[in-house]
């Protein structure tokens, strides 16, 4: 099988710990195709799928984007142009799942997950919205499956208590992006800031990185392997 994974730098694996390359080893007869890019929005992936040359035509591909579309809001610097609201969101969230569709046979659309741990703040609830925009686009197309990572993680956030902490300065991203590589030295830091899924409160620890590894073997064993079942 040959599955695509499009989205943002959580895809891509940096800064933080690679979800990707677990999967991997949990499929090694299966073929993954890292799409992921750092600082991707919906608007900068629309973009990237209209002007480059992707490889794509997957088996199954999962859809995770969204976050920078929130989180860049609390940067100095923005590393890609945003939806200015939530109609230009699912505008192009929209024109993006169209032309994903058009090369798989089955999408997965996974919702934004995180912008801090504290699932109280305004980004998440901001978060919130976006994913019942997602949700809503993908139940109109019969071979687009939805999966609300956030609500996974507001499952393990109850259990525990939340820090406040998130990397705003772009600056300090950078620096984890280039002396944190190392899962254990980015666990050590998780640890230090009272985080408990995240590197900085959006880029995955090992905790983070098993947790959405296990959600996407699950839908990949669920929907490929186990019978072509529909995702609930």
């Amino acid at each position: 099988m040959k599955i695509g994974l499009i989205g943002d730098s959580l895809t891509e694996g940096r800064p933080g710990v690679s979800f990707f390359k677990i999967l991997q080893k949990k499929f090694p007869a299966d073929t993954f195709v890292n799409l992921g890019k750092p600082g991707e929005s919906v608007k900068s992936l629309h973009t990237r799928l209209t002007t480059s040359n992707l490889e794509m035509n997957f088996d199954l591909a999962f859809l995770w984007i969204g976050v920078n579309d929130v989180y860049s809001k609390l940067l100095n610097v923005q590393a890609q142009p945003v939806a200015k609201d939530h109609e230009e969101f699912r505008d192009y969230f929209n024109q993006v799942l169209d032309i994903i569709i058009k090369t798989c046979n089955h999408v997965i659309t996974v919702s934004p997950a995180l912008v801090g741990e504290n699932l109280k703040n305004a980004s998440n609830k901001e978060i919130k919205d976006l994913s019942a925009i997602i949700q809503t686009i993908s139940s109109k197309h019969p071979n687009v499956s939805f999966f609300n990572m956030q609500a996974v993680f507001e499952k393990h956030l109850a259990e525990v208590t939340c820090s406040d902490y998130i990397s705003t300065n772009v600056m300090r991203v950078m620096m984890d992006v280039l002396f944190y590589k190392n899962p254990t030295r980015i666990d050590q830091l998780s640890k230090k800031r009272g985080l408990h899924f995240t590197l900085d409160g959006i880029h995955l620890n090992s905790t983070g990185a098993a947790i959405v590894a296990d959600q996407y073997a699950s839908l990949i064993e669920r929907l490929i392997y186990d019978n072509n079942k529909a995702i609930e």
